[in-house]
């Protein structure tokens, strides 16, 4: 998922005609029902569903997973409770209402993203409504166990009003979202999706353009180390992060032979830098820095404070002798600094009028047997072929690597397809129900920096569960939803149903 809301330019809007119509009678009495009726159940089923550790486990597929396991017997159990249809399919669970041939796609993902409790203010994994009120904290609240709850809901309070279907309506759950999409590829080659879709995994008013995710890997080496008897300051270890899709919120560094003033000047640099928190740890001339930023959805790398570049360039102020640290350190400061365009990788930094700029953010670095992998997350929009990209990419590190006389290794690109989705049908619609709920005029499309699965349906669009604007948390420590856009998003996936789904 997500995000960086751009209107759409006026080229495309001419193709879009927004009509802010009134709802029909039954989409808005059933919203305003289903949030009257089924709030407190909303909530024991997203501290349920939450309750479980659906994050991804080498060696583990979800039919062997014992949390997924459990998660699939929740939500089996649910859809039993509000008379909702179910069927197991492994990676994917289907759940629907209604039987008719014509089908709305409602397409989501019960897999998460791993959560430290040391960065969080309680269990990630237990529903907390009580410690920042207002606001529903926890490993899936936002990404997106929410959704999943508000979907069935929503389905249930139409189906206890007896409108008639003439689409059924067929909630996907995918359990590798997070992780690995061949699986729902396998999947799809025998089975028929619907002709027109929602994503609920990303924000509205309506998403027709997603970035493509894309990655730069490699490994910096082991280095021959200088003579211990040369006494100068070295930087021993340098690493951040914890997965792929995060910027990260921590990272450290570890060094020798540090003396008293270089510490200082050390401490000193780190008061300089807006919205970062440095601990210094010494026992005797061994210094630790624990670097502690602001962790974001790496889509969105506005939102957040990379610690990894931050240290970085903490420590660029003293010139390194040479070492894996020492090189990996220079790589971050030197290629990326504190930029998140890859405004200085060589020439690969470009955007486009409506997706907006390329972003890059080091999400991972981490020491291996081999050396210091080094994990980068790129969100792509159109306007480059990945021949180029690669061309570019590996000029660039070409060129780094000729000036620190190194050789990378294990390096690896993957440059993800942008999906443009601008002729959808039920576009007006979705459109119009955000309008009438919320109040806003003339709503326009946006593009988002994230992938989600909705590049893999005919005619889905993205619809919520985050309003624009506002910081998304799916990745994030304390990740949370507040409890008036939960119900809020309820209203609108209703009434959204309704009007697409339902026999007017």
């Amino acid at each position: 998922m997500k995000k960086l809301a751009l209107s759409l330019p006026l080229v495309l809007t001419s193709l879009f005609p927004i009509y802010v119509n009134a709802l029909t009678s039954e989409a808005e009495s059933t919203a305003d029902y289903a949030v009257k009726t089924y709030e407190a159940e909303m909530l024991d089923s997203l501290s349920s569903l939450v309750s479980y550790k659906t994050v991804s486990a080498e060696g583990l597929t979800p039919d062997t997973h014992p949390e997924f396991i459990g998660f699939k017997h929740e939500l089996s159990q649910l859809s039993q409770k509000l008379g909702l249809d179910y069927s197991d399919h492994g990676y994917v669970i289907l759940i629907g209402l209604g039987n008719s041939q014509k089908k709305l796609g409602v397409i989501t993902h019960g897999d998460v993203q791993p959560a430290n409790p040391q960065l969080w203010r309680g269990d990630p994994f237990v529903l907390d409504m009580t410690s920042k009120p207002g606001k529903l904290i926890g490993r899936g609240t936002e990404d997106d166990k929410g959704a999943i709850v508000t979907a069935m809901y929503a389905m249930k309070s139409i189906q206890d009003k007896g409108l008639k279907l003439d689409r059924r309506i067929e909630l996907m759950v995918y359990l590798a979202e997070e992780t690995d999409w061949d699986p729902l590829r396998t999947f799809l080659k025998n089975y028929t999706p619907a002709d027109i879709n929602i994503t609920i995994d990303a924000e509205y008013p309506v998403v027709t353009a997603e970035k493509g995710w894309s990655k730069i890997n490699f490994v910096i080496p082991p280095q021959e180390l200088a003579p211990m008897e040369d006494k100068r300051a070295r930087l021993v270890s340098f690493s951040g992060g914890v997965f792929s899709s995060q910027v990260p919120q921590q990272a450290v560094a570890e060094m020798s032979g540090v003396s008293g003033e270089l510490q200082s000047a050390l401490k000193t640099q780190g008061l300089r830098q807006q919205g970062m928190r440095y601990r210094f740890e010494s026992d005797g001339d061994a210094l630790t820095i624990f670097a502690d930023g602001k962790a974001a959805h790496s889509s969105t790398p506005e939102d957040g404070v990379n610690a990894v570049t931050h240290l970085a360039e903490l420590l660029s102020i003293h010139n390194w002798p040479r070492s894996q640290a020492a090189l990996t350190q220079s790589f971050i400061h030197e290629m990326v600094g504190l930029g998140i365009y890859a405004e200085q990788f060589g020439e690969i930094a470009y955007k486009d009028n409506f997706m907006g700029a390329m972003t890059l953010a080091p999400t991972v670095i981490k020491h291996t047997k081999d050396g210091t992998e080094v994990v980068m997350n790129l969100r792509r929009p159109t306007g480059k072929t990945p021949e180029l990209l690669d061309k570019q990419t590996l000029e660039a590190l070409n060129n780094w690597q000729e000036k620190h006389q190194t050789q990378l290794t294990d390096i690896d690109t993957y440059w993800g397809t942008p999906m443009v989705m601008d002729d959808a049908p039920h576009l007006d619609t979705l459109l119009n129900v955000f309008s009438h709920f919320t109040g806003v005029k003339d709503p326009k499309p946006v593009a988002i920096g994230g992938s989600t699965n909705s590049k893999l349906f005919p005619n889905a669009l993205s619809f919520g569960p985050t309003m624009p604007g506002v910081e998304y948390t799916g990745h994030t420590e304390d990740e949370f939803m507040t409890h008036e856009q939960f119900m809020l998003n309820l209203k609108m996936y209703t009434a959204a149903f309704i009007e697409l789904a339902v026999e007017q």
